[in-house]
């Protein structure tokens, strides 16, 4: 990051908060808490066409408009045309009005699949009912009654769903269901994950149609053997417990095998890779009819291997292997990039994401697993690969070149050569690619430019604006409203840090205000970009004189291998000294009071704001922690053993991150918030520091929301009560002046 852009940034940002303040008196503050956090809706704005599907192999985009209506929107002439008109149609045979969450084309274009009735399980998966809608006679038909997962088959024939562990197809032609597996049971599934592979490798949907519709590829996942979590929200007079197989560090895991079905003759094979104590992360069908590519992960998660796997034969052969001294990435789950490996179409050849030369680069190999060249190189990262097109031989990616705290478009041939930068924009580019490669839609925002939404061609060129946002710049030209500022320091280490800030309204600098320093921290995260602020409890506390500030710190994605897997294997080391430096740097500012310094975080952010406030006592007043691990070996095993290693041998690095370790080590005041139905997070962790804190004659303040998830919160009620709870907390223990 050039000084030249952290300048630019800082100028755009005191402009915008330049103007803000001239005007200030003019402006509607936030009344109250529940409005300051109703706002961020308003700050947020539209983020332009909603559930968009490219459809007709990328020449039309549908979208959802208004309530119940899809539409289409052609790039080559902007027209606009009604796809479905749901305003008058029913479920079949009641006289209920048709409503749906989600949908999906089928590639010819010819079917709608809708999920409807969504009921939750885990993160990202739930059960749900589906109905296929015909767009040439408009009819609508129940495929699928209690699916956790559905999908047209490419050739739109059918319908492939899952449902209660087996895998089943619907044939529109013979309008008849067809049952593939029917070994399932209790904690044994065909085509579907448990709680620690959706939660920890990022799918929900545990089987995949082959490119020409023939086969259907699946894990079984077997949890019989793994232990048994249970948790209950203390409701009524009965003992009632909810439960799921959930392994902790050093537990026997799930195992899994992967099964790939011949459709037409309902043919099973097992694909012949040992998984030994390890794991089968992704799947993927290559452009070879029949052939599929297996990744194999052993448990440390430092050793991948990729296979190659004959369908009908299940025999295998590995073709690449990678090797890390820390952990290899099979995803981003903070970037919401489900897969750093790609098969396109037509040509047999793959590319992975790797970060083996220190930051993350685009290799490309064949089939045999022969390197043919890096794609990519230099001191920045690829984050996301959009789009690979054999016949132009072209990528189009999305990187860190600009910035750490940016995201950017670019294209480059697959040899390496004419790279060349799409978006112009500063700001965090979000990219949706149309599926020839001819369009994308761009959203955007920096921190000057709300969230912005336009339709370009692949030269470049703006074709449509789909969003401005207008109504978000007349919201914050009338509202109080202050800035993100961007700025960086050094660690006493020599680590550079780039944070954010967002200052009091009305920010005088010759007045010393008090911090709250909201933080996450986990590995692969990223605190701060350069993008809109629009976070309503932050707007309320600049509003009510707290400095609010961000950190990327050491362990965070975007910088490289060093800067995020320096963390390995201590896990709380360098981002608490990061989350104090932080603070050291902040407190050199004549405008920021070095006695009044809180640090607030949820989930990993609660370990952070818990671990940094009692391994560096003194630093922060306040610390509000919510949802937090305390003891790494009370967390779920594949989360954990790929940054800390395993257990026995580790057992010294896991008590040195644990938070429980240091809790004698208390000099202010701490607030913790924990739910005892958090699946994720045990409470258990809150009860075991609270348990140290005790024992250690040092008082904490706890608040148990017994029906929440992971959230804490379970409602907009709880939620509002819960940041009432920061807020008062705050204002009682930092400033000194509490509140009702």
């Amino acid at each position: 990051m050039t000084t030249k852009m952290i300048v630019g940034w800082l100028l755009g940002a005191a402009v915008l908060s330049t103007h803000l303040a001239t005007a200030q008196s003019a402006k509607q503050p936030y009344t109250t808490l529940q409005q300051a956090i109703s706002s961020g809706g308003q700050l947020n704005g539209s983020s332009g066409p909603r559930s968009v599907n490219w459809i007709e192999g990328g020449t039309r985009f549908s979208f959802i408009d208004g309530q119940n209506t899809i539409k289409t929107l052609s790039p080559k002439d902007q027209k606009e045309e009604v796809i479905f008109d749901g305003s008058q149609l029913k479920f079949p045979g009641t006289d209920k009005p048709f409503a749906y969450g989600s949908f999906q084309w089928s590639k010819d274009s010819k079917n709608i699949l809708f999920q409807s009735n969504f009921r939750p399980v885990y993160r990202r998966s739930g059960i749900s009912d589906y109905y296929v809608y015909a767009v040439a006679d408009k009819s609508l038909k129940l495929v699928a009654k209690d699916a956790q997962t559905a999908e047209l088959a490419p050739d739109g024939s059918k319908v492939g769903y899952e449902r209660g562990g087996n895998l089943y197809v619907f044939d529109f032609a013979t309008q008849k269901e067809t049952q593939l597996t029917d070994d399932a049971k209790a904690a044994f599934y065909n085509g579907r994950f448990g709680w620690a592979y959706e939660e920890e490798f990022g799918l929900a949907q545990a089987w995949d149609w082959s490119p020409d519709s023939r086969f259907i590829a699946f894990w079984q996942s077997d949890e019989r053997q793994v232990p048994i979590y249970k948790l209950t929200d203390y409701k009524g007079f009965d003992e009632k417990f909810d439960s799921l197989p959930y392994p902790r560090v050093g537990d026997k895991n799930p195992t899994v095998r992967i099964g790939v079905i011949e459709i037409a003759n309902k043919a099973k094979q097992w694909m012949k890779v040992e998984l030994g104590d390890g794991y089968i992360p992704r799947i993927y069908w290559t452009s070879q009819e029949g052939q599929l590519a297996l990744m194999h992960l052993n448990r440390k998660q430092n050793h991948l291997r990729l296979f190659m796997a004959n369908a009908r034969t299940g025999e295998a052969r590995q073709i690449m292997e990678e090797k890390s001294t820390t952990w290899v990435d099979v995803f981003d789950f903070f970037a919401g990039i489900n897969h750093l490996i790609y098969f396109p179409a037509g040509v047999q050849e793959f590319y992975w994401v790797s970060d083996r030369d220190g930051f993350a680069h685009l290799y490309r190999y064949d089939y045999t697993g022969k390197l043919l060249n890096a794609v990519t190189s230099g001191k920045w990262e690829v984050s996301y690969v959009h789009h690979i097109d054999p016949k132009t031989k072209k990528v189009y990616f999305t990187s860190t070149e600009a910035s750490p705290l940016e995201r950017q478009l670019f294209v480059v041939d697959v040899d390496g050569k004419n790279k060349r930068r799409l978006t112009t924009v500063a700001g965090k580019h979000t990219v949706n690619f149309s599926p020839n490669g001819q369009y994308f839609i761009d959203r955007y925002s920096n921190v000057s430019t709300p969230t912005q939404v336009e339709l370009r061609d692949t030269k470049g060129q703006l074709i449509k604006a789909l969003e401005t946002n207008k109504k978000v710049s007349d919201y914050i030209a009338s509202h109080e409203y202050s800035p993100k500022e961007l700025t960086h320091f050094t660690t006493t280490d020599g680590q550079q840090v780039d944070i954010s800030i967002i200052k009091p309204i009305n920010f005088d600098p010759t007045k010393k205000y008090p911090i709250v320093m909201d933080i996450y921290g986990g590995p692969g995260a990223q605190s701060v970009y350069n993008e809109f602020a629009t976070t309503g409890w932050h707007q309320w506390l600049a509003q009510t004189g707290y400095i609010v500030v961000g950190v990327n710190n050491r362990g965070s994605g975007g910088y490289g291998r060093e800067f995020e897997k320096v963390v390995y294997e201590k896990l709380g080391k360098y981002e608490s000294m990061d989350f104090a430096e932080a603070a050291a740097y902040l407190a050199k500012q004549p405008w920021v009071d070095a006695n009044r310094m809180a640090i607030r975080g949820h989930s990993y952010g609660g370990y952070m704001s818990s671990y940094t406030m009692l391994t560096h006592p003194g630093v922060f007043k306040v610390s509000l922690v919510g949802a937090p691990v305390t003891d790494w070996r009370l967390y779920d095993s594949i989360y954990t053993e790929r940054y800390m290693g395993l257990i026995p041998e580790n057992e010294e690095k896991y008590k040195a991150s644990a938070v429980t370790s240091y809790a004698k080590n208390l000099a202010g005041k701490m607030f913790i918030a924990h739910s005892t139905m958090d699946e994720n997070v045990h409470v258990r962790n809150t009860f075991q520091l609270m348990n140290a804190l005790e024992d250690a004659g040092k008082d904490a303040d706890l608040r148990i929301y017994p029906p929440g998830a992971h959230g804490v919160a379970y409602s907009s009620g709880t939620q509002l009560l819960l940041y009432q709870q920061y807020t008062t907390y705050l204002e009682t223990n930092l400033k000194g002046s509490p509140v009702n």
